[in-house]
């Protein structure tokens, strides 16, 4: 394939990229990957790199690239009734379709699903309906919601202000006041080495607790929370977390929202993270593993709970004033359709189970012993190695030295794509769920050495 200089000339020219150093890229400082295909785990760029994608996107290919089951569902759909609205009691078979299929695959306490089009478009949305879930119960002052520090609900005003990560925060006047941010569960990185994940558990609960007497349970509506931190660092929770949290929300009548953007159709090995770690949320957000990212579509799974209360707000008030224009996009509901059957076709929720568990016991094997790997963790098709700079001290290397990006792009060099997370030098991996062992050993092995060349 012919590289066009032209192309690249035009993307620094007029092309704003997302999470990136604008200026050293308009000034072509930094790289630039113009992707051509991709296949099973695999991407392609124009000049002609073929790399296994152990990040799947965004946390997102589930599915893994180049299915045409599901690029033949979208042009069949794009043929037939490429769009109509959801507005007003309008449906498509194939919006129809795909909310009965996520509704069998949800926690049986849930309900309904309203579909939007990206993760923080759902977690707006999500925030708006908690509003006026209290308003129908003349609760005008329960509005506050409590997130997590290191937790990460989408890039809008108010999502942004629910990430708790400062990238998201810097110069943009976030986060909003009606969000207030608790401990993140992330034990590695407690204050109190001598802390027990009993005790720190407790802790967060704790926290949680003080939190609510400080602002007044009477003025906080929702609790968000990734059953795993997702761009936080990929951190699994400590064991009786979210009994702990359930319990103190439930003591306050806080409401729980799931996000499950990334955890959602099977990434941590079940089909929902909340099934996995015993949550009951009165809402869970779903996106990216609902299309697998073959088109964009997102979702509110709402509680029997909350639906009941807002069934009695438009019949106290009329229509609910809330809607997108490609809600429920049937070329992205067919896509979902499509996803969801190669999902279970391919057995896919098994095979992240065991092939998640497989792929991080032999990154354990490998990087576990490192001097400078403070902690390799994971769980189902999520792993993380977090670097340190004293292993026994437990010290942190200097963010200037960009440990992390330095062997994110080591690792690059030998055809393996992992991220380097935000807020700690960490190299993160959520694989696409097709992911086979044998490539399973491709990425460890070509991690360990790029560990090696960066560290020794």
């Amino acid at each position: 394939m012919l590289k066009n200089d032209q192309l690249d000339q035009w993307d620094r020219e007029n092309f704003f990229h997302p999470s990136t150093h604008l200026a050293q890229h308009a000034r072509g400082e930094s790289p630039n990957r113009i992707v051509t295909g991709g296949s099973g785990v695999y991407i392609e760029d124009r000049d002609g790199n073929r790399l296994l994608d152990a990040f799947a996107g965004l946390y997102c290919v589930n599915v893994g690239y180049g299915r045409q089951e599901i690029a033949e569902a979208i042009a069949a759909q794009a043929k037939e009734l490429a769009y109509y609205h959801a507005y007003v009691g309008h449906g498509t078979e194939a919006s129809i379709t795909l909310a009965k299929m996520v509704m069998e695959r949800a926690p049986k306490h849930m309900s309904k699903v309203y579909f939007g089009l990206s993760g923080s478009d759902a977690n707006e949305t999500n925030v708006k309906l908690v509003w006026y879930y209290n308003n129908i119960l003349g609760r005008p002052e329960k509005k506050k919601i409590i997130s997590r520090w290191r937790g990460y609900h989408g890039s809008g005003l108010m999502t942004g202000s629910l990430t708790g990560l400062e990238l998201f925060h810097k110069k943009f006047d976030l986060p909003l006041a009606q969000v207030v941010h608790t401990v993140a569960p992330a034990y590695f990185r407690r204050d109190d080495l001598a802390m027990s994940e009993a005790d720190f558990v407790a802790h967060c609960a704790g926290e949680l607790e003080a939190l609510i007497e400080r602002e007044g349970a009477d003025t906080i509506a929702a609790f968000i929370g990734e059953p795993v931190l997702g761009t936080g660092g990929i951190v699994p929770p400590p064991a009786g977390y979210w009994e702990a949290i359930q319990a103190v929300l439930e003591k306050h009548d806080i409401l729980l929202i799931a996000d499950e953007v990334v955890t959602g159709f099977g990434r941590l090995g079940t089909m929902f993270g909340s099934d996995h770690y015993g949550m009951k949320p009165d809402i869970i957000t779903i996106a990216k593993g609902l299309t697998s990212a073959y088109a964009p579509l997102s979702g509110s799974i709402i509680s029997d709970k909350v639906w009941k209360v807002l069934e009695r707000g438009t019949d106290e008030n009329g229509p609910i004033g809330h809607g997108w224009t490609y809600s429920a996009h049937p070329i992205g509901a067919a896509a979902g359709v499509a996803n969801l059957k190669l999902i279970d076709d391919l057995g896919l929720v098994r095979n992240a189970r065991e092939t998640g568990a497989y792929f991080t016991a032999a990154m354990k094997d490998a990087l576990g012993g490192h001097a400078h790997v403070g902690e390799v963790r994971g769980e189902g098709m999520l792993c993380a190695v977090e670097f340190v700079a004293d292993k026994g001290a437990r010290s942190f290397f200097d963010s200037g030295k960009k440990v992390g990006p330095s062997v994110a792009a080591a690792l690059l060099k030998r055809g393996v794509i992992g991220r380097a997370m935000p807020q700690g030098d960490i190299l993160g991996f959520a694989p696409p769920l097709c992911l086979a062992r044998e490539e399973a050993d491709t990425v460890v092995s070509a991690t360990a050495d790029a560990v090696k060349e960066v560290l020794g």
